[in-house]
């Protein structure tokens, strides 16, 4: 039960009054991987498996690093260069194992050979094409349609905005949607739109969903979590059962995005996960969305997760000698801004 907030002062900056963001940084480890390794650590253990492996770029890594702990099961995380220092902190910190590649796809024939000869449980990716993670843990993702549903008192959002990788949580929520909408608890399901990078979805829409094709990148993307340059089947059909859209998201949005989201609502979010408003703000732009459509953004990991990469020490200014300077400093860059009402 992630926080659902009304983001009025952002909402009005994007032209979407009834903006509403899904904070799933609010979870146990930061991120909304949690929903995933708790279904995934219980199937695990009643498999009576006793190491859990993963490849991950991080949350996915800390998250089922925390759960393995929790459960008394080892835990394998394979990663690769360039990794969010935080985020292997974190897993490190839970007594995982961490193996960093230097080929980003040798992770997946790494995890493909200790599935087959030793009996690991791999949660995600051991195979290329990625297909994606394992469809148990997925069911864990239709919590957040749920959430929604029941925290949206009535008004469903006519959109839901989420950042994609290999199309996992956006499957899962649309899943959770259809549950819904079966059982008669809602009686429409909201458009979906996946926020990605290299433009693997949209180009799947263009050919009218019948193939989904490998993109070579034009740009090395800051936000690691969703950097692939290759997405899944089970996205593309959550996108056409919906009617949803893929849009995607530049480094300099993302950079942008994330000062503004903290500096209009007080929300300290991933890179990654800041994808979905600047994909709102591209759909509003271009009239997709209309003013008066409800939109639910899902921000899926705490800002702290990838300091390494967002930070900005120049922000900071050097010691002041004397409090005469520190007030001058201040008055100059505060002194003409109204006072709160």
């Amino acid at each position: 039960m992630t926080p659902l907030l009304p983001a009025e002062r952002l909402g009005e900056a994007l032209g979407v009054p009834q903006l509403f963001i899904k904070d799933e940084g609010r979870n146990p480890t930061g991120s909304h991987k949690d929903r995933f390794s708790t279904v995934a650590v219980s199937m695990a253990r009643g498999q009576g498996a006793r190491v859990l492996a993963t490849a991950s770029s991080g949350n996915a890594g800390a998250s089922l690093a925390a759960y393995a702990a929790k459960s008394g099961l080892g835990c394998v995380v394979a990663t690769f260069a360039g990794a969010a220092g935080p985020m292997l902190s974190q897993i490190h910190a839970y007594g995982a194992s961490v193996i960093p590649m230097a080929d980003k796809s040798d992770r997946w024939k790494l995890l493909e050979k200790a599935a087959d000869r030793l009996g690991w449980f791999v949660t995600s990716p051991y195979q290329h094409p990625v297909v994606g993670s394992h469809p148990l843990g997925i069911e864990g993702y239709k919590t957040i349609a749920y959430e929604i549903a029941e925290q949206a008192d009535g008004h469903l959002p006519d959109w839901c905005v989420l950042p994609v990788c290999y199309g996992d949580a956006l499957a899962g929520v649309a899943a959770g949607f259809h549950d819904l909408l079966n059982r008669g608890a809602i009686a429409r399901v909201p458009r979906l739109v996946a926020a990605e990078v290299h433009g693997s979805l949209s180009k799947a829409l263009e050919n009218g969903f019948d193939r989904i094709e490998e993109q070579g990148p034009s740009f090395e993307t800051i936000a690691l979590s969703i950097g692939t340059t290759r997405s899944t089947y089970q996205a593309v059909k959550a996108l056409r059962d919906t009617g949803g859209h893929a849009v995607c998201v530049s480094n300099e949005k993302l950079i942008r995005m994330q000062k503004t989201l903290a500096a209009k609502e007080g929300l300290f979010v991933e890179l990654a996960s800041v994808a979905p408003l600047v994909a709102i703000q591209d759909l509003r732009d271009r009239q997709i969305i209309a003013p008066g459509d409800r939109v639910v953004a899902v921000v899926t990991a705490t800002g702290l997760k990838d300091l390494d990469i967002s930070a900005n020490p120049a922000a900071t200014p050097a010691p002041f000698e004397s409090v005469e300077a520190a007030w001058q400093w201040a008055t100059r860059r505060h002194a003409a801004e109204p006072a709160a009402a």
